[in-house]
């Protein structure tokens, strides 16, 4: 599967990115990459991008990664909504979780109502007595019978 995303190249402290092709299973460092499609300075806010092989690479079914994805959205290459990028804190995300657990557990009782009144009108399914198992299974069922018998004498 191939993934349009950043490269980093630059000295320590002072990144510069370019935009690549690559394969997702693989690293796109050393040269490892299928196509340079563009680059960007975070420092500088410099930005190039060949928009024309970007589309390309999109229409053939290349996934841009989240950040990558909001910067084209940024330079009106592709259209929709911007991805989340950061990670949530571990508080927004245990506070989510308790607010979702409180509403599963106010949500079914004020269904309750409905059930009752649908419960009346809806018809009992008949239930189907337990079939007695084929010759092949009774036999299967009286040698585990004997063996289990066998044990308990031991």
């Amino acid at each position: 599967m191939l993934v349009i995303r950043y490269l980093r190249v630059g000295k320590k402290n002072q990144p510069s990115f370019q935009v690549v092709v690559a394969d997702k299973r693989k690293s796109a460092k050393a040269g490892r990459f299928v196509e340079k499609v563009g680059f960007y300075n975070p420092l500088t806010k410099a930005k190039g991008l060949n928009a024309e092989r970007i589309k390309y690479w999109l229409s053939v079914g290349a996934q841009p990664s989240a950040t990558l994805w909001n910067l084209l959205i940024a330079e009106k290459i592709a259209e929709g909504k911007k991805k989340p990028v950061h990670k949530k804190s571990k508080k927004q995300a245990e506070t989510k979780a308790t607010a979702a657990f409180d509403a599963m557990t106010e949500a079914p009782s004020a269904p309750k109502a409905e059930t009752a009144s649908n419960a009346t009108e809806a018809k009992p399914v008949p239930v189907k007595a337990e079939e007695k198992p084929a010759a092949s299974n009774a036999a299967a069922a009286e040698a585990v019978e004997e063996k289990s018998a066998e044990s308990e004498e031991k």
